[in-house]
């Protein structure tokens, strides 16, 4: 073993159950390599035995991070297209795959499920695993309502098994230097903020368009998360949505009806006279398309009477934030070090939290407050109302 898979196996020995968020990602990713290179990972590093159900394209962001994981050991997959887990598990040379999660369950042992299946389809799916008495990792959502995730969420604590959910953009560098010069007072009083997040929507799958589906449980997510953690839990949402492109060309579907908002514009209330603007949608043109290392546009800002911040590129891959004040009125470009950051790394961030103790960012309770948001602005649209939310979670987020 050389010095540097030493240190990095040295690293992962946590000094206590706390860990900031530029350490965690980097003793990840250095134990990752260690592995990836040959490596043999000490003998008290513990691997949990993990499944990973949904093979599709989602799975071909997650499973090359998790193959090089320390704390996973990927034992078996899962689709109902059995073709697609075989190819997975020959890809990644996992042993067993099976057609559905009845057989999973049954067949080979592990004790972490990895949930990547269509959004529609989480909900019954992390209740069956949590009953089978398995540890969840969920794709966004975690659920279908507010109620449905806060009883998986009573269900997961009284057998003893954690619930976590995508997305983990609190887990970025630039989020902890926004939330920091937030803190800070910076920007003097904070008045109002401002995201969006879209694409010209995908062609591979009819789910993001179908009941269930749309614009915001499968991109506002990710700003809705970053926002109510930079300003706090939402009090009340008011929106509009719309349909743009009432058709749609799916691959191996042909033209199908749209029945989900591919077009939505939310206000939130966050208390203390603080109000964001948040929208997403399936026909957005971007020239850098849907890859995120081109994108150089604010797509997150805050402003009060004191300042501004900008969070450059989108908020599941920033490049950095721009800050003005009154003290420096030019724009300053800083943290532009991803520090290991990246989406795909959520759960095995988690499977590192269930070896070692150490706590994420992330939790369960924000995935609640943001699905609470979605519904509520779905009730907003329909009744033409203010909707009062209900949800809340722990605030602020700090590492």
């Amino acid at each position: 073993m050389t010095n540097m898979h030493k240190r990095a196996i040295k690293s992962m020995k946590p000094a206590s159950s706390l860990l900031n968020r530029r350490e965690f990602a980097k003793t990840t990713l250095l134990a990752g390599a260690a592995v990836a290179s040959g490596a043999v990972v000490g003998e008290d590093i513990k691997r949990i035995r993990t499944g990973v159900i949904g093979c599709g394209s989602v799975s071909g962001s997650y499973l090359p991070v998790l193959s090089k994981c320390p704390y996973v050991e990927v034992v078996s997959l899962c689709d109902i297209r059995p073709e697609r887990a075989r190819k997975r598990a020959e890809e990644f040379k996992v042993a067993h795959h099976y057609p559905h999660i009845d057989k999973m369950l049954a067949g080979e042992p592990f004790d972490f499920l990895i949930d990547l299946t269509d959004m529609q389809e989480h909900e019954h799916l992390n209740r069956q695993a949590l009953e089978a008495g398995k540890h969840v990792w969920s794709e966004k959502p975690i659920a279908n309502s507010l109620a449905a995730g806060q009883e998986l969420l009573r269900f997961s604590r009284q057998k003893n098994r954690r619930l976590w959910g995508a997305p983990i953009t609190v887990q970025s560098p630039q989020f902890a230097f926004m939330a920091r010069t937030l803190a800070q007072g910076a920007l003097g009083r904070v008045a109002a903020a401002h995201a969006d997040y879209g694409h010209e929507g995908p062609n591979w799958s009819s789910f993001f368009y179908e009941k269930g589906g749309g614009s915001m449980p499968d991109l506002m997510v990710y700003n809705l998360t970053s926002l109510t953690g930079l300003l706090g839990p939402a009090k009340h949402v008011t929106a509009m949505l719309s349909i743009v492109t009432p058709e749609r060309d799916i691959t191996e579907k042909g033209k199908i009806k749209v029945t989900e908002e591919d077009n939505a514009m939310l206000l939130l209330d966050h208390g203390k006279g603080v109000i964001a603007h948040v929208q997403s949608g399936f026909n957005y043109f971007n020239p850098h398309g849907h890859d995120g290392s081109g994108e150089q546009r604010h797509t997150i800002t805050i402003v009060g009477s004191g300042g501004f911040i900008g969070l450059v590129g989108y908020d599941w891959a920033p490049q950095g934030v721009d800050v003005a004040t009154h003290k420096q009125p030019k724009l300053e470009r800083h943290a532009t070090d991803a520090e290991g950051y990246i989406w795909q790394q959520g759960a095995a961030l988690a499977a590192e939290c269930l070896v070692t103790g150490r706590e994420l960012l992330v939790t369960p309770e924000q995935a609640l407050h943001v699905l609470e948001i979605i519904t509520a602005a779905r009730a907003s649209q329909e009744t033409g109302k203010r909707i009062a939310l209900t949800s809340t979670f722990k605030w602020p987020i700090v590492s």
